[in-house]
């Protein structure tokens, strides 16, 4: 490895936060691809992007992935919202999210 390039160790998303997350919004924490687990992952991930990109106002990069997270967490939104309004009512309030 180049000197100069060093390998950042700060993980903002552990195992142990995803199956925190996972636990909290789905059905448990193995429970990884319910929309209320995958829509609560992404909206973990999009605030961390959103403070990053407060800081480093000039990175294009993540702030090209944090629009495409969006737009997934948005998609995923509507298609909870066809299939159970119930369960998307819920998720909705208690991420916080407006909508």
């Amino acid at each position: 490895m180049h000197p100069k390039i060093r390998k950042k160790n700060s993980m903002y998303l552990s195992v142990e936060k995803k199956k925190e997350i996972f636990a909290q919004y789905g059905k448990d924490d193995h429970d990884t691809g319910s929309a209320e687990g995958q829509i609560a992952l992404f909206t973990y991930r999009i605030k961390h992007l959103t403070e990053h990109l407060k800081r480093n106002k000039k990175d294009v990069f993540t702030q090209r992935s944090l629009v495409r997270m969006v737009g997934k967490r948005r998609k995923l939104l509507e298609y909870l919202q066809e299939k159970d309004v119930v369960r998307y009512r819920t998720i909705i309030k208690q991420l916080g999210l407006r909508k």
